[in-house]
């Protein structure tokens, strides 16, 4: 029997072998833009249907990358075939016991819920050409919001919050890092050696072609590419630290774009033969990194912090946020520093956010008070480290700042100071039944016994060398293979 005739579609004599999507940063740039502008004028649905014909179409598109975040803030990625995606967006499932903090072996089965209004253009010299991206929040098998993924219950509560009160919560992370020598310079780590640095310079103090600000450079772009709406980049004041400034955001949208930050740096570090630490304490006798977070809420397109006759120009109800936070701040400090690692920088000597009290001047104060005007004016919770779940930080700081219990102010002459060490702070938070009704028992024991396991890998007393155990066995540096050599 005769084979059917084989039949080639009509290629150009010159087409090139691989023809996938790859687009200029300053189009890019306009068009996450333009999507970011999309996610809150356009319905959801009809945002999905949008997105669905145009990756029908644009034959240059082979994959879709889906990115969700575990319990303890680790960031995933996986990519699926386009016309897989297409065709089982409703019925993504993946075994969730195989990511730490999600469901147990007997009930492992959980699913993708794919936020269609978080599509976003990749810049294909940092991801590869041929790639779009999305978020994913996780459900239980029967599709309803899982426990434990914290930027759905995020994005859930922010909508609770909008429907019920029209109240927006505005969020806009600061995030500090150190650039250090060499590929996977943390799994690599040896307490004798400790890291390398890369620049010895300090506080706005390089200029090309300097490694730290040509890397300061890259990210920077691929960020203004991916529409952060970039503010300013430079040195930061430790040798061979960086931070790069993006505007406020919606708060899921802010911790969004902590993981991309974070993941964008990494990559491009990568390329360079470096690696991009998120550690909060990679080096004992300089300062430590990060992530503040400048927190405000809105109502109608009002400010409610500012108030031009209010104490530091911040409103009454900034006041009540304030309050809450610092009654809360003992259970709320694993949240936000929930490393082994992250105890180092709260150290007095290197302005240090380790003090319970608020202070529009002193920067060694949990909270800070920006000077602001009716568009700018927030409060700066400082004692966020730059390795916490920001989805978790955020919905902490929103739950409180929304349901904690109010109480009157510490002067600020005599504050209490934040836990010193993680088995303090463990403490305060597993036995907080505030932090068991904002994060529901179920995570309060499940987050509490992951850093158990960590805190108890390491000795009690820090020292003045940082050790092996809080490299190798943090949260976004350990493996499989590093964690079971112990």
């Amino acid at each position: 029997m005769p084979l059917k005739r084989i039949r080639t579609p009509a290629i150009a004599h010159n087409a090139p072998l691989k023809n996938f999507l790859e687009i200029p940063y300053s189009a890019l740039e306009e068009m996450n833009l333009s999507a970011r502008e999309m996610r809150e004028a356009v319905d959801p649905k009809d945002q999905e249907d949008e997105y669905r014909k145009y990756l029908e179409s644009e034959k240059r598109i082979k994959a879709v990358t889906l990115f969700f975040t575990d319990l303890e803030g680790k960031f995933h990625a996986l990519d699926y075939d386009k016309k897989f995606l297409l065709q089982s967006a409703d019925n993504l499932t993946f075994d969730g016991s195989s990511i730490r903090g999600f469901s147990a072996q007997k009930e492992s089965d959980l699913r993708f819920s794919i936020d269609w209004t978080s599509f976003m253009w990749l810049p294909s010299d940092i991801f590869g050409g041929g790639k779009v991206a999305m978020f994913a929040n996780i459900q239980n098998r029967e599709k309803e919001q899982y426990e434990s993924d914290f930027r759905g219950l995020l994005q859930q509560y922010g909508k609770e919050l909008k429907a019920s009160q029209n109240l927006t919560a505005y969020a806009a992370p600061e995030i500090e890092g150190f650039l250090l020598k060499g590929i996977h310079a943390e799994q690599h780590f040896e307490e004798n050696a400790g890291f390398g640095l890369i620049s010895q310079g300090g506080y706005f103090h390089c200029l090309s072609p300097d490694h730290l600000r040509v890397f300061i450079d890259a990210t920077a772009e691929a960020q203004r590419a991916m529409g952060f709406k970039n503010e300013k980049d430079h040195p930061e004041v430790a040798p061979s630290q960086f931070e790069i400034n993006f505007s406020y955001d919606e708060v899921t949208r802010a911790a969004d774009k902590v993981q991309l930050y974070k993941l964008i740096s990494r990559q491009i570090a990568y390329k360079m033969g470096m690696t991009a630490c998120f550690l909060p304490k990679p080096f004992v006798g300089i300062n430590g990194s990060g992530m503040h977070v400048n927190f405000s809420l809105a109502q109608d397109g009002l400010n409610l912090f500012y108030d031009k006759n209010g104490q530091d120009r911040i409103s009454a109800k900034a006041w009540e946020v304030i309050s809450r936070l610092i009654h809360h701040a003992e259970e709320l400090c694993l949240v936000f520093n929930s490393s082994v690692n992250a105890y180092r920088r709260l150290d007095p000597h290197f302005e240090a956010p380790n003090q319970i009290k608020v202070s529009a001047h002193d920067r060694g104060s949990m909270i800070r008070i920006p000077a602001g005007d009716a568009r700018s004016a927030r409060i700066e919770v400082r004692s966020v480290a730059p390795d916490a779940n920001p989805y978790l930080a955020l919905y902490a700081v929103l739950r409180t700042a929304m349901e904690g219990e109010k109480a009157a102010l510490p002067k600020e002459s005599s504050p209490k100071y934040l836990p010193s060490h993680i088995q303090a702070a463990l403490k305060a938070f597993s036995q907080s039944a505030y932090i068991g009704k904002i994060l529901g028992k179920t995570n309060q024991h499940k987050f509490a016994a992951f850093k158990q396991a960590a805190a108890d890998r390491s000795p009690k007393e820090l020292g003045t060398r940082v050790k092996n155990s809080e490299i190798l066995f943090h949260h976004e540096v350990t493996n499989q293979i590093l964690w079971n050599k112990f």
